[in-house]
């Protein structure tokens, strides 16, 4: 069961990707708040359906969760949202190796402090090691992209450059 949760998980992160480069492509045409609206209302008329013949019965059982987990829509949201923003400006990889970098620093603390009901697995050097690769991997990609995006901005030398005279 493991490495289906594994090969599911697999299959959301690429999925996710795809979302993020489409809704960022989206979104210079439509906009970033509309993108996001149109992600949020197609998910929501999907989950209806889903709801409908698989669900459990008790949406109205959402009322009475505390309300510190219902703040987790507003945080899908944001980070939907952010995401949007930030894939035409830095791209797709550079985005979600962010995303997921802070995923993984906050997941290590709550992981560290056992928030949120969570396990409480300590912070060790292994995990640290981990959060530096993620850093210098974010780095990296993020430096690559700058230079291709300039390399594409400067003239070759046999194009002729058009200087407007004020």
């Amino acid at each position: 069961m493991g490495l289906f949760m594994i090969l599911f998980t697999l299959i959301g992160g690429i999925t996710l990707s795809a979302q993020s480069s489409i809704n960022g492509a989206l979104s210079r045409k439509a906009g970033t708040l509309e993108t996001t609206f149109l992600t949020f209302l197609t998910g929501t008329l999907f989950l209806v359906i889903l709801i409908l013949f698989f669900g459990q019965g008790d949406v109205l059982g959402l009322l009475n969760a505390p309300k510190w987990q219902l703040s987790a829509a507003f945080l899908g949201t944001a980070y939907l949202l952010l995401t949007v923003m930030a894939v035409p400006k830095i791209g797709v990889i550079a985005a979600n190796i962010a995303g997921i970098a802070g995923q993984l620093v906050i997941g290590i603390i709550i992981d560290h402090f056992g928030w949120f009901n969570s396990l409480h697995i300590e912070l060790d050097w292994k995990r640290m090691l981990a959060l530096v690769f993620m850093v210098i991997s974010l780095y990296l990609i993020y430096k690559g992209n700058k230079r291709s995006a300039e390399a594409k901005a400067k003239p070759t030398g046999g194009e002729r450059i058009l200087v407007q005279e004020q």
